[in-house]
């Protein structure tokens, strides 16, 4: 049996993330960044495709665990007869080279510990050579060398480093993993304790200005630190989730990669790091979107790898058993080649977003979006796979066309309230007669509701941002109509599932179910709020939050069934929904010191 996502913690350098459990077992980790080939692949099998676990001997969970304040530094405790013992984990700001240090910290007594550090490089595939250099552990395999210094003697078992040793009261016991490439001279060690402090420093600096006090205020730091920690600081760019192939359906096929960018992201992601104060992120996210999509707008992209590469080949690791037996187990993502309509839009409405809250544009990137204008004129009307990303046929999805409308909106406002230049009086028409095309084609006026495609029967979730993105008033008739329909057919328990499965002869082209997604509940939470039902969308916001695990973190999904988070983890999606939904929620508490949020919450449209 897999463990629970809810047993995760996460550690984040800005380049990479580890994935720690109650077990004290690091089971999740990629070097040298999100999308490299991992070392610890044991959450996507078992401890034979690598893992690192610190904790006492018997001992199979911790007794408490927290993020030390709001920091990435994660404290386990372990108490026992013979005393109490914590281990401090975190990744230190990247260096010249990523490390994972953990620190073992008697607190009372004297117990024993034991360390288990079973390195498998390229997800559990290749065992490397370790051996003992000048006092440190070395593990190589072709380019990749991984060092262990540890403060106790280590010996080798069953192609396993092992250790086994005592921890008094007021001890201090170090152990970092440097990942160094192998043809390069030997790491220097790094100081732990001065990496601690260092490390402690980063986040409290960059969290500093958050003076959030509404409802749930931990949960949105949370959130936003968590965010911080998806970013891959050489470029910008937000990865959807830290980790690849961690099941929608316990034991089904529905397993993904998400260690990408997504382009769809964009405007969400800046509605959450703008409104919460941080522009340095949002500016980051907005260069890196724009070199992302530089070149023909034919061959934009849904996603790119974090660098802005866009070659992003699947394949399956048939070596490995999965999550909960979830397989294939996927690396890569073949839906980068998919044509999603609604990504121009969003592309267009994401630096709309920028332009409104005042962070920096200039002539080269509006040239980029009248490329990307000019394409969306012609390619408006055609079919697409949806922001779904469905693997069955290509439909006139709704909200599709209303992200074309969106571009088009963004574009007419930049000439008239921004002073920007280009044909006004053609992007106008032409979104006015999308608008009426949607409301004709894409409405079922007996079912008062929008649908999930043109003459569909099945509805999405995604219609709930119909009235965010401007397209109707949020007290608009149809409006109303659509957020009643989707509480009657996708919402289960405050819990709602992005389409029906089973809609129009199964809609997706996949065997199986999936759990609801959450940031389609948050999207529910501003719709109630939007339309007036302001004590039910305060008490879902309480309901989502409730499905948090103990430090905070969400999944993709929920399995309401199974009472499990479920999907890839911990996902940006989930977390960017809640500050948003907190923030539309609270809109007199300030998320920044002295500022309050800069965009209108629902019902202000």
């Amino acid at each position: 049996m897999s463990k629970p996502l809810e047993d995760y913690a996460v550690l984040g350098d800005l380049q990479s993330v580890a994935l720690v459990a109650t077990d004290g077992s690091v089971d999740w980790l990629c070097l040298p960044r999100f999308d490299s080939p991992a070392c610890f692949a044991a959450l996507l099998d078992d401890e034979r495709a690598g893992c690192w676990r610190i904790a006492p001997v018997g001992a199979d969970r911790c007794s408490d665990r927290r993020y030390r304040g709001d920091t990435m530094i994660l404290e386990t405790d372990w108490d026992s007869a013979d005393g109490s013992v914590r281990v401090i984990d975190f990744m230190p700001p990247r260096g010249d080279d990523p490390d994972l240090v953990r620190i073992v910290e008697g607190r009372s007594g004297r117990v024993r510990m034991r360390m288990t550090l079973r390195l498998r490089f390229d997800y559990g595939r290749i065992v490397p050579w370790v051996r003992a250099l000048d006092g440190r552990i070395v593990a190589v395999a072709g380019p990749d060398a991984v060092w262990l210094d540890a403060a106790v003697p280590t010996h080798g078992e069953n192609l396993t480093t092992v250790a086994e040793f005592e921890v008094a009261a007021g001890q201090r016991l170090t152990f970092v993993l440097i990942q160094h490439p192998s043809h390069l001279p030997p790491p220097a060690p790094l100081d732990a304790e001065q990496a601690l402090r260092t490390t402690e420093s980063f986040w409290t600096d960059w969290i500093s200005p958050c003076r959030y006090r509404g409802r749930s205020a931990d949960l949105v730091r949370r959130s936003l630190l968590t965010l911080k920690a998806l970013t891959y600081a050489p470029t910008g760019g937000i990865v959807a989730a830290a980790t690849t192939s961690v099941p929608e359906q316990l034991g089904g096929v529905r397993n993904w990669d998400y260690r990408y960018c997504w382009l769809r992201d964009a405007t969400f992601t800046l509605h959450a790091l703008i409104g919460a104060g941080f522009e340095n992120e949002a500016r980051a996210w907005r260069e890196w979107l724009l070199r992302a999509v530089a070149g023909n707008p034919a061959d934009l992209q849904i996603m790119y790898a974090v660098d802005g590469a866009r070659r992003i080949p699947e394949l399956e690791l048939d070596w490995l058993a999965g999550y909960e037996q979830s397989r294939p187990v996927r690396v890569g993502n073949a839906a980068a080649g998919q044509f999603q309509l609604d990504v121009w839009g969003e592309v267009l409405d994401g630096l709309h977003v920028a332009r409104e809250a005042g962070v920096a544009a200039d002539d080269d990137a509006w040239a980029l979006q009248r490329h990307l204008l000019d394409f969306l004129e012609g390619n408006w009307h055609r079919d697409d796979a949806g922001l779904w990303e469905v693997r069955s046929k290509d439909r006139p999805f709704v909200h599709s066309k209303v992200l074309c409308w969106a571009g088009l909106d963004r574009a007419v406002q930049a000439v008239d309230r921004h002073g920007r230049d280009g044909p006004v009086e053609r992007w106008r028409a032409l979104r006015d007669h999308i608008h009426n095309e949607v409301l004709r084609r894409g409405y079922d006026s007996e079912r008062n509701t929008f649908t999930q495609f043109y003459g569909s029967q099945g509805l999405d979730a995604a219609l709930l941002l119909l009235p965010r993105l401007g397209f109707l008033p949020w007290r608009d008739p149809r409006i109303v109509g659509t957020v009643e329909a989707v509480r009657r057919e996708l919402d289960h328990d405050g819990l709602v599932l992005r389409y029906s499965v089973d809609a129009d002869g199964g809609v997706d082209g996949l065997p199986g179910e999936e759990g609801a997604f959450l940031i389609c509940s948050f999207w529910l939470v501003d719709a109630l709020q939007g339309i007036g039902r302001t004590t039910e969308a305060a008490a879902l916001f309480t309901r989502l939050c409730s499905l948090a695990n103990d430090v905070g973190l969400l999944a993709e999904e929920y399995d309401g069934r199974a009472g499990r988070l479920v999907g890839n983890f911990p996902q940006a999606f989930s977390h960017i929904g809640l500050v948003n939904a907190a923030r539309h929620l609270d809109p007199a508490s300030p998320l920044v010191d002295g500022e309050h949020a800069v965009f209108p919450r629902p019902g202000a449209v």
